[in-house]
């Protein structure tokens, strides 16, 4: 099972891709995205996404700054005011 995940700025897609799980950093604390997670919302506080493509894998980590993510029938996406790199 994979999770389909898109990380997007307002100006660009900046990832569409299957993985296996991503942990977000919400103003609320960090939280893990696996597939078949619950639908729901969150603000999302500068940090780090760590991006884990399989099982048991190191994450890559990828720079945001605020925005908002959202869990759905279609997987994780993320729009973050600004991501680094």
């Amino acid at each position: 099972m994979s999770l389909h995940f898109e990380l997007v700025t307002p100006a660009r897609l900046v990832r569409s891709e299957e993985v296996h799980m991503v942990v977000v950093p919400g103003t609320d604390g960090e939280f893990g995205v696996l597939e078949g997670h619950a639908p729901f919302m969150s603000t999302v506080k500068d940090g780090s996404i760590k991006v884990y493509k399989s099982a048991g894998s190191a994450p890559e980590e990828i720079k945001v700054q605020g925005g908002f993510a959202e869990v759905g029938a279609n997987g994780l996406t993320v729009l973050a005011e600004h991501v680094e790199g």
